[in-house]
């Protein structure tokens, strides 16, 4: 949606009093203002935004599967946090996703991760796939 306030400018040839003048000036400066806040507001929700995703980040970074955690819990708290990310900008890819899901898992799925690397390609697995395959083990 486009917005389109400016203030109309006289036509050529119409002379102005010194009253529509004024008028015509405070129109323009309010204008201005109502720009300059608007674009100070979206300035603060990009920051936030940023913020956002970078508390995100660090999240998704340090994220581990608790002892005890099913695949599937595990998968829901991970997936959770992506799709966060994603709502907030980043181009968060499954092979990313993936990639940390083997590196965080508990040590009782190590003979199963290295089982499903060495029969899949990493890259072209997906996370929904992983998951399936854990479940299966």
């Amino acid at each position: 949606m486009v917005v389109d306030s400016r203030v109309a400018e006289p036509t050529a040839g119409v002379v102005l009093i010194d009253a529509q003048k004024t008028e015509q000036e405070g129109l323009k400066l309010k204008d201005l203002k109502i720009w300059d806040s608007m674009k100070k507001k979206n300035q603060g929700n990009a920051r936030a935004k940023r913020m956002q995703l970078q508390a995100l980040r660090g999240e998704f970074e340090t994220l581990q599967m608790k002892e005890g955690e099913s695949v599937s819990d595990y998968f829901s708290r991970t997936m959770a946090i992506a799709n966060k990310m994603r709502i907030h900008g980043d181009t968060l890819e499954d092979v990313t996703i993936v990639g940390k899901i083997f590196c965080s898992m508990t040590t009782k799925f190590n003979y199963v991760v290295c089982s499903i690397e060495e029969s899949n390609d990493i890259d072209d697995l997906s996370h929904d796939e992983l998951q399936s395959a854990l479940l299966v083990y």
